[in-house]
Formats: C-alpha cells, structure tokens, sequence
C-alpha cells in the first residue's frame, strides 16, 4: 500500500513539474537563465520524490575511484571540503538529509543514497548542457554566464563534494577492515602462542 501511495505521490509531482515548467518557460522565455535553473530543479526534484521508489546508480566507470582521487589532492585544491563545511553548516543541509551519516546510521544506504545524489547532479548537469550550447549558439552571453555559474555551483561542487565524502567512507571501511584483519590475525597468532607453552 505504501509503494501504492509513493507512485501516485510521484505521479502528482510530475504532474506539478511538468504545469509548472511549461508555465515558467511562458513567463520567462526559453533565454533566461531562470528557466535553466527551472528545469535543473525540477529534475533533482523529481528525483527527491523518487527516493522511496528507486536510488540512481552510477555507471561502473563513474563509481570507481582512481588512485588519485584516493590522495584527495585535487579536492583539496579545489576547496571541496569547504564547500561540504557550507553545506552542512548552513540550511542546504536539508534538501538532501539521507547523505548524512547521523549516529548510528547505515552506512551503507547512506553510501547508496550519497552515490544517487551524485548521479541526479550529474544527469541534472548533462540536462543543462544542451541549454547552455543552444545559448552560446544564439550569443545571450547573459545566459551562458549564469547557466555557467549555476552549473558550477549546483552540480559540479555538489557533485565532487559527494564523490569526495564517498571516498572518505570507503577510506573509513578500509581502514576498519585492515585493522579488524589485524586483530584477527594478533589473536591468532596470540592463541599459537598460547598453544606452544
């Protein structure tokens, strides 16, 4: 009965979206860049709806981290633990709160629900391209900027900063592993002692 509700709940909410998109693209015009934002929103949106229906999941070669990534160098560099520290200090926090590992949360559907939210930011980046292109293409130079600016703050960042926690989770498990493997393997060798006295 609950999925029952969340579909007709998701259904509802297209309906809005969909009313609401062409009614904005008429207020605005398809130049403006709030009209971008609109249709960026209305897909992360619709994917926060969703949530109780389905997690997005990122193709094998996005998922995997590079060696590289490991070091986390370049999130360094590009100010990605600041922009988590913003996001989790200030109310932004609350438009995704299922990212955050809270007490005793699992984290592994957080590590799910953190893996879904970075592929909505990507698919919402790549909805957002053709926009950007067909700005460029017409000169509205206005447009480019701000579509440029919202892509860069609105997807981008939200995107490494999630990729970025995950690694750190997976550092986190690693490192909680090797050290339980360790404890194994002191016990045992602990109860070998043991045995030979």
């Amino acid at each position: 009965m609950k999925k029952l509700w969340n579909i007709v709940v998701l259904l509802a909410v297209v309906t809005v979206f969909a009313t609401s998109l062409a009614f904005f693209r008429r207020a605005v015009g398809l130049p403006s860049p709030w009209f971008g934002l609109m249709i960026m929103g209305t897909f992360l949106g619709f994917i926060a709806f969703a949530r109780p229906l389905f997690c997005l999941r990122l193709p094998e070669f996005l998922r995997t981290e590079r060696e590289w990534e490991m070091k986390g160098r370049l999130y360094r560099a590009l100010s990605v633990p600041a922009f988590g520290a913003i996001l989790r200090r200030t109310p932004l926090r609350y438009l995704n709160p299922l990212v955050y590992l809270k007490g005793n949360s699992n984290s592994i559907a957080v590590q799910a629900q953190i893996e879904s939210a970075e592929a909505a930011h990507i698919v919402a980046a790549a909805l957002l391209m053709p926009y950007l292109v067909y700005a460029c293409v017409q000169g509205w130079w206005t447009s480019v900027a701000w579509l440029t600016v919202l892509q860069i703050g609105g997807n981008l960042y939200p995107i490494l900063h999630l990729r970025w926690v995950r690694l750190r989770i997976k550092r986190f498990h690693l490192k909680a592993l090797s050290a339980q493997k360790a404890f194994e393997h002191s016990g045992q060798a602990w109860s070998k002692a043991r045995l030979l006295e």
